[in-house]
């Protein structure tokens, strides 16, 4: 188990927005962080946009996660 799958996606998320807020994220308010999954799909894009390979591969990550997690949802109703 990698240390990001031992931490919930939501703190793994405003780790990420830590970690890239000054190279992809110059544009939010310094103590900005999502607080929905809307808002965390938005932050991640912008981080796979404007971030480097690392950044992309990780953003995607956690997108693909809670695209599991909202599907999941919709498949249980």
């Amino acid at each position: 188990m990698t240390p990001r799958e031992a931490e919930p996606p939501e703190s793994a998320v405003n780790n990420l927005v830590d970690e890239y807020r000054s190279r992809c994220l110059w544009f939010l308010r310094p103590d900005y962080y999502p607080a929905d999954t809307a808002q965390r799909l938005r932050v991640l894009e912008q981080i796979q946009k404007y971030g480097d390979r690392a950044a992309f591969q990780k953003a995607g990550e956690l997108k693909r996660w809670f695209s599991r997690a909202s599907s999941a949802g919709s498949a249980n109703s």
